[in-house]
């Protein structure tokens, strides 16, 4: 029974750890410590019978997560687990170690590092996550996934030179559709899609047997053990599946499933003083054999199967703080140094491309490394934490964003200086505009002025003279440039200002109103608000759609309108209930600005609306000045530790902001790392840890008619949860406050504030291009003043393929050019580049050459020929 013994103690362990937000050493009351453990031992089982065990052998891949910031205590855990691998010959173990963790140790355990060295490549031991901050995945974009990789392979080997990553395998559900693709570029041959011992934030779908073709959304797959058809949730828990112990009714389920090599899975906490997990020597629960990923994969099971599994991002079971002001803060400022790396690389790339610009290498990897920390999976499910002794999670996300925010301003104020010429300051100077994406762009921009320039009556005008703005003198006295700017793929174009005479109509006329309809129209749309409903917006006509009404006059719910259910009230509260002003910020031909001035259950909320001329994007600015903590959600929950059913998981109950619209039988799309997922869920709706539903927003969700029609997207500036079906329109989550996870309080203690934007629109979303408009929004175009230097140029052009330009940076004399096919088909499209090309190479994402392409070079210009299904990727070295 040692095992048994050992169950409990490390359950014991688990209940004491930083997952609970408790230092490992804290002692638990004996009251709750008894009822914990007796709830936790109704989930332990007997040894299995003779008969069972008979009838085939079982598997068990042991090992260990955590890392110098998710845990790991330097001064005795290497040591600790170089002694046990001595000690117990049979066992085997797989690392999910953050790759940071191995400099620490290096310096300050330099013994135990150099025992741990010689062992690194050991057969028994086995890398199964190089990322280098163990991130979700899900919830971040999918370049920063690649770089996780790539830079944690990087650290890794600077330790251990001879290891190989062969299977990626996980302790949380840090996985997302397109990861086949990512592995296999990365040459993983294997995956697992268990995690079954911490679960708490989610898990995937149960699927098949012993072995799946894990299939990605580009086809690409790769030999995946999955979560087992059989293997269930485990009774009595909200943490675990039942192949976290090899216990009896799990390998019996295994067995009538006829699974003929049952394996199990337990990647324990590095911060646990255990060993083999379910025993060792003539004591390991139900005769296990320890294995590892890689030995699993190639000695036990066949190897092969026909099972494809295409794994559907709704198939990830997953559920975060969602709405929670700390997860809303971390999401904005994560997403916000995504783009700003993003927008980073590529002006560092245009720069370079035109007159040989190099930002330095190492400014660039600590902005990433800063960024990568930020989107560790402690940071969104233990953001309160302590870490370190320095603050929280949450305040060390908000300092690494700020470093990442502030390396990569650096980089493209340094980028564009170096396309500039000085401009004389005060009677002209020109503004360049830059395009950071691989697609041609006409868009309504805004430019600061620079001191000393005589601003009255100046106008804009482009390459060829024709006047585009003016200046704009907003409501606040502010002056500033507005116009309207075309800019080629991927490159720059010059504007010039000069003085002339005042321009009627330039300044904007604001007015505010509190009754009657308040109508907003530009080329685009016309908009109606009523603020005496609070705001709501009442008529929503797509101009460039024919005149086509949006907004549903019969649904229950208002476009624009905030309801949220306020438990302490014991109702739902909504915006309309209080008359709202209306004010007018800016009127002109480019630009409609109003603001609106309202309440919810008496607190004041501020809502600008946008609307650019040609933009099909309407943007929100929302914020919510919070007079006091108040509990929004489906009650107030007391205790979520082990609870099942838990008061965030409803969003019908959380504040949301509402777009009834006026669709015949829509369906809903929403993008994924890589990916575009079609939703299959008849509504968004779940209350219990053992039903979670994927309701996840990352980038955009669009609705669609099904005779390919109309429809709407939504844009939001940060991953968050939103809400359909079910007799509920869309829905944005903007606020809950009240008991999380491990009955830790999520408070209101700042305003909200948060963007989105949404896009009327015919056709599907690929047809539509809604992709590239969630691109647009997140890499504005870029505005240097000061520039005389009249020209343009076009450096990389995808336009008309459906490809988007997800990475362009220079290494060591090259240029990297990552492509992702967003909404093309697989057929051969022409990609042009605006310089001469030597050579271009595909490469995989190790930077090994996997082909070579044929270019054609024409008038100083290449072109190449690229095709690849859609969601697929390839990466090309290109050589001047």
């Amino acid at each position: 029974m040692k095992p048994f013994c050992n169950g409990v103690s490390r359950l014991r362990a688990r209940l004491c750890g930083h997952r609970a937000g408790i230092p490992a050493t804290h002692t638990i009351p004996n009251t709750g410590k008894r009822a914990l453990l007796g709830l936790l031992l109704l989930t332990l089982s007997p040894v299995a019978s003779a008969a069972a065990q008979e009838r085939r052998p079982v598997y068990f891949v042991d090992g260990y997560h955590g890392g110098i910031y998710g845990h790991y205590p330097v001064e005795w855990k290497t040591r600790f687990i170089v002694d046990e691998l001595e000690a117990h010959p049979e066992w085997r173990i797989g690392l999910e170690i953050e790759p940071e963790t191995w400099d620490t140790v290096a310096l300050r355990t330099p013994a135990d590092y150099a025992r741990f060295k010689r062992i690194a490549a050991d057969p028994r031991v086995e890398f199964t996550n190089p990322t280098y901050a163990q991130p979700y995945c899900y919830n971040i974009s999918g370049e920063s996934i690649i770089r996780q990789f790539a830079y944690g392979i990087r650290k890794i080997r600077s330790h251990f030179p001879d290891v190989e990553f062969v299977t990626y395998s996980v302790e949380e559900p840090c996985f997302t559709s397109s990861l086949p693709q990512i592995l296999r570029l990365f040459g993983f041959k294997y995956a697992s899609l268990k995690c079954p011992n911490t679960c708490w934030g989610g898990y995937t779908a149960p699927y098949g047997g012993e072995l799946v073709n894990w299939t990605a959304p580009d086809g690409t797959s790769i030999l995946t053990s999955p979560r087992y058809a059989c293997e269930e949730l485990q009774p009595n828990s909200v943490w675990q599946t039942t192949a976290w112990g090899n216990e009896t009714p799990y390998i019996e389920a295994c067995i009538r499933q006829d699974i003929a090599h049952p394996v199990g899975m337990c990647y324990q906490d590095a911060g646990w003083r255990y060993g083999p997990w379910i025993g060792s020597g003539d004591s390991i629960r139900n005769n296990s054999i320890y294995v590892t990923w890689r030995e699993y994969f190639e000695r036990i099971s066949e190897g092969r199967t026909t099972d494809d599994y295409r794994f559907p991002q709704e198939d990830m079971h997953v559920s975060l703080m969602w709405g929670s002001q700390v997860m809303q803060r971390i999401a904005r400022e994560v997403r916000r140094a995504e783009n700003s790396l993003s927008t980073a690389e590529k002006m560092g790339a245009i720069a370079n491309l035109s007159n040989g610009y190099l930002y330095k290498q190492g400014d660039m990897d600590e902005a990433w490394r800063t960024l990568m920390l930020a989107q560790h999976h402690d940071s969104w499910i233990v953001p309160y934490n302590g870490l370190h002794g320095k603050g929280t999670w949450a305040d060390h996300i908000h300092r690494w964003t700020a470093a990442t925010d502030s390396i990569c301003a650096g980089i493209v104020a340094a980028a564009e200086g170096s396309l500039a010429a000085a401009g004389n300051g005060r009677k002209e100077f020109g503004i360049r505009v830059c395009n950071t994406l691989g697609t041609p762009r006409r868009e309504v921009v805004r430019a600061a002025l620079p001191e000393g320039f005589d601003a009255e009556g100046a106008v804009v005008r482009d390459i060829r003279g024709k006047k585009v703005g003016s200046v704009l003198t907003t409501s606040d006295g502010t002056k500033s440039l507005l116009f309207e700017a075309e800019v080629p793929a991927f490159g720059y174009t010059t504007y010039t200002v000069r003085e002339g005479r005042p321009q009627k109509g330039a300044q904007t006329a604001p007015h505010a109103a509190t009754e009657g309809r308040i109508v907003v129209e530009n080329d685009m749309y016309r908009l109606e608000i009523d603020p005496a409903r609070g705001g709501i917006v009442t008529s929503l006509v797509a101009k460039h759609l024919g005149g086509r009404e949006y907004a549903d006059a019969g649904s229950d719910y208002a476009l624009g309108e905030l309801r949220g259910h306020f438990y302490e009230e014991g109702r739902f509260r909504s915006s309309t209930e209080t008359p709202a002003e209306v004010s007018v910020l800016c009127d002109n031909d480019l630009e409609k600005r109003i603001r609106i001035r309202g309440a919810i259950a008496s607190h004041p909320f501020t809502e600008t609306i946008t609307l650019r001329k040609g933009d099909r994007k309407i943007d929100f600015d929302l914020r919510i000045d919070w007079k006091h903590n108040v509990g929004i959600g489906e009650f107030a929950q007391k205790d979520a530790f082990n609870k099942n059913r838990r008061a965030f998981y409803d969003s019908r109950y959380k504040l949301n902001i509402y777009f009834p619209v006026a669709l015949d039988a829509p369906e809903l799309y929403k993008d994924a790392p890589f990916d575009v997922c079609k939703s299959r869920l008849k509504d968004t709706r779940f209350s219990t840890w053992d039903n979670i539903k994927h309701d996840i927003l990352l980038h955009w969700a669009d609705l669609a008619e099904r005779d390919g029609g109309y429809g709407l997207a939504l844009l939001t500036d940060h991953t968050t949860s939103y809400i359909y079906g079910g007799g509920s329109p869309l829905g944005l989550t903007v606020q809950y406050s009240g008991g999380g996870l491990w009955g830790r309080d999520y408070p209101i203690d700042r305003p909200t504030h948060i963007r989105f934007a949404v896009a009327a629109h015919d056709g599907t979303w690929d047809e539509a291009g809604v992709h590239e408009e969630s691109l647009r929004w997140n890499e504005p175009l870029l505005c240097d003043a000061g520039n005389t230097a009249a020209g343009s140029a076009s450096l990389i052009d995808v336009a008309g393929s459906g490809y988007e330009l997800s990475a362009a940076y220079p290494q060591e004399g090259s240029v990297i050019v990552r492509l992702f096919n967003a909404s093309g088909d697989e057929t051969p499209q022409t990609v042009r580049f605006g310089f001469p090309v030597s050579k271009i190479e595909e490469i995989d994402l190790n930077g090994r050459t996997t082909g070579s392409c044929d270019a054609a070079v024409r008038d100083g210009e290449t072109e190449v020929r690229v095709a690849m299904p859609r969601f697929g990727l390839k990466t090309f070295r290109l050589t001047k």
